[in-house]
């Protein structure tokens, strides 16, 4: 049986009470709105900028496994602190058809306006990662017109790469390219930032 997913989280454990208040709040919308199935997921004392956390795995899995039919939490803030990391998850969501509210941002995408807002959300996010790759590509190519040589310094290669690796979802054998470095290159990076390997 599908329920719905009240998701909460603070940053540090002595934050007790503003676990609390988030839980207050998104009861209280579900009283208002007549939800009586719901679960709740905390992660207390998790930074935002973690991908992987325990409740929220959790809730992905129960995704995955269709019992959740929509999510709710009090604000962005509590799902993830970066805007790539945010926008993914609201892809996943999407992709399995389950709704996402947000109660402070007032995004609901069970509405037409919620789900226009998400679109513009996702292409803005998208247009960032686009601008951050052809940034990285002109800076390469004038570089390579003033006949500098773009291997060494090693430095240098791998601060490209893991800003290629972090802010967009090029595959490493087009971002070796762009570096001017082997794949198995981009792999010791990738490796060193704990990042699951890309197409």
């Amino acid at each position: 049986m599908e329920t719905v997913a009240l998701y909460t989280r603070t940053s540090t454990l002595n934050q007790n009470s503003g676990l609390e208040s988030q839980i207050r709040a998104l009861e209280t919308y579900c009283k208002d709105n007549g939800i009586s199935n719901y679960k709740i997921y905390k992660d207390n004392g998790i930074s935002g900028t973690k991908t992987d956390r325990p409740a929220l795995n959790q809730l992905k899995e129960d995704c995955k496994n269709g019992n959740v039919s929509s999510v709710i939490v009090y604000s962005f803030s509590r799902m993830g602190r970066s805007t790539r990391h945010l926008i993914e998850t609201l892809q996943f969501f999407e992709e399995r058809e389950i709704d996402f509210i947000s109660l402070t941002e007032k995004l609901d995408t069970t509405s037409a306006m919620g789900k226009c807002l998400f679109s513009i959300i996702s292409s803005i996010s998208q247009m960032e990662r686009d601008l951050i790759s052809e940034r990285v590509k002109n800076g390469l190519h004038n570089a390579k017109a003033k006949g500098k040589k773009l291997g060494p310094p090693e430095k240098t290669n791998k601060k490209i790469i893991k800003k290629l690796l972090t802010e967009s979802k090029m595959s490493y054998s087009k971002i070796a390219n762009l570096a001017n470095c082997s794949k198995a290159t981009v792999c010791r990076v990738a490796k060193s930032l704990n990042l699951a390997n890309v197409a």
